[in-house]
């Protein structure tokens, strides 16, 4: 079996696929389910922990879902409810981490029971959307002003601000990737993701990919970086290292698709 994406679909649009998760074969770009998860209002980020999927509902009374990665079943489609507009996800740990855009917070949660930790533990910042963890630091996106979007750098444990404008003058930063010491941002109002050095922040080329149409979730497979289009409603896959376009329609037909994540099978994993 090859590793599988999941892509949330939107319920922004009437569509066959809006409002579900749908899953993908991470090779071909394959259907293996189209309605791998229905019923959703609003689903954004995704996570993975082991055998179990988080969905974040970004519309109406938000909340976070828990499913079976395998078949899809529903754990608890409420398992972390009464949120702001949550959007990204990440998990540390037994820790589950929560960016609420509208309330301008990242929760932190008990990522077997939903329990909350801290469900203010980072405060004060400006539209959080995408989140990602290099060890026990945690990066966080602050959509902002266009202009003047950033990227935070936190930790993990405590909350404190190791560098809160680690990365400045980005266009509408969604979603993040990381890759060893290399921090990929989709910034959604430019169209383009930018490569950065994760320890410094230091520019590697910030328009490391461009011709897309509002790019917002990312994830990373070895040297594939998988960007999704939320305006063009497709997938791209594109090389990791260079750039380069493998297919930048990997994936196509979408409504109004916003968060990925890629499950490598515990056969194929090291």
């Amino acid at each position: 079996m090859n590793s599988q994406l999941y892509v949330t679909n939107y319920h922004g649009t009437p569509g066959p696929n809006a409002g579900v998760v749908s899953q993908y074969d991470a090779k071909t770009g394959e259907v293996i389910n189209a309605s791998f998860i229905t019923g959703l209002t609003g689903p954004k980020g995704l996570a993975l922990l082991d055998n179990f999927l988080f969905v974040a509902e970004g519309r109406g009374p938000g909340a976070i879902g828990k499913y079976n990665a395998t078949t899809g079943a529903t754990i608890n489609a409420r398992f972390i409810a009464n949120l702001d507009s949550p959007e990204g996800l990440a998990v540390l740990g037994d820790t589950l981490f929560v960016s609420n855009r509208f309330d301008d917070t990242v929760g932190k949660y008990n990522v077997n029971t939903g329990a909350a930790i801290e469900p203010r533990f980072l405060a004060g910042l400006s539209w959080p959307e995408g989140l990602a963890l290099m060890g026990d630091t945690l990066f966080v996106v602050n959509f902002g002003n266009f202009g003047n979007s950033t990227v935070g750098k936190y930790d993990a444990n405590t909350g404190h601000g190791i560098n809160p404008c680690f990365i400045t003058g980005l266009g509408g930063p969604v979603g993040l990737a990381l890759s060893g010491d290399t921090l990929f941002v989709g910034n959604g109002a430019i169209h383009t993701v930018g490569k950065y050095n994760a320890t410094t922040g230091a520019a590697i080329k910030t328009n490391f990919i461009t011709g897309l149409i509002s790019p917002s979730g990312l994830a990373l497979l070895g040297d594939e970086l998988f960007v999704v289009n939320f305006g063009r409603g497709d997938v791209g896959k594109y090389d990791a290292n260079t750039g380069a376009a493998i297919n930048a329609r990997f994936i196509s037909e979408l409504t109004q698709p916003f968060g990925i994540a890629v499950r490598i099978p515990p056969s194929l994993r090291r």
